[in-house]
């Protein structure tokens, strides 16, 4: 599928897609002209969709090429739109670009283990706060030193502040005299797969992946 570009248009509102021009796949051979802002970053392609399950559960984030692809398809639609009112034109027709889609028909997920330990899931866990003190949380302890046989676990890993992070070093809770509020744990959950997997989530997504993630 050609590359299509993003420009800004105010103007155009979101509408269901049975509502739009049927959308055709440009020639092979044209260049979609690009119409952004001086000085905007072409960043959106990098960018991601929330793809939901038909029960609004969260599946996976997906290329953007790749939601665009399943809503021209009938395969999805949008549930919510991109916040800057960012549209995709093709040689016929105009696409809101997404940010959370949903499927047409339901799919059946099957049981996965144990969540993976990212950093980004982690801070998610502990709410970017540092377990010891409370304040904001920059880098990742491990409760029990490695340097002293602690394994890189869920339940050794908590998320810590530089400040209390330099003064712990390779010592334990009981040498310091500190104590954790709560025992850490692996999360539970189908989305936290999800969120182990990325690097940043759009506000639009929060309501769909738990009160962790929010």
């Amino acid at each position: 599928m050609p590359d299509r570009q993003p420009t800004r248009q105010p103007a155009l509102k979101a509408t269901s897609l049975a509502s739009r021009a049927p959308l055709c796949p440009p020639n092979r051979g044209s260049t979609p002209q690009a119409d952004r802002p001086p000085g905007h970053a072409p960043s959106w392609r990098k960018r991601r969709v929330l793809l939901l399950n038909t029960t609004f559960e969260p599946l996976t984030a997906l290329p953007l090429r790749r939601a665009i692809v399943l809503l021209v398809c009938g395969k999805a639609e949008v549930v919510h739109g991109d916040s800057a009112g960012m549209v995709l034109h093709s040689a016929t027709a105009a696409v809101e670009v997404p940010s959370v889609i949903r499927l047409s028909n339901f799919v059946r997920v099957p049981y996965r283990g144990r969540v993976p330990l990212t950093r980004t899931a982690l801070m998610l866990r502990d709410n970017y706060r540092c377990v010891y003190c409370g304040s904001r949380a920059e880098t990742i302890d491990h409760v029990v030193p490695r340097s002293r046989g602690g394994p890189h676990t869920w339940e050794n890993c908590v998320a810590c502040c530089t400040k209390c992070n330099h003064r712990k070093a390779d010592k334990t809770l009981s040498e310091l005299g500190w104590r954790l509020p709560v025992a850490p744990c692996a999360p539970r959950g189908r989305h936290w797969r999800l969120l182990a997997g990325l690097s940043e989530t759009d506000p639009l997504w929060l309501p769909y992946l738990g009160e962790s993630a929010a």
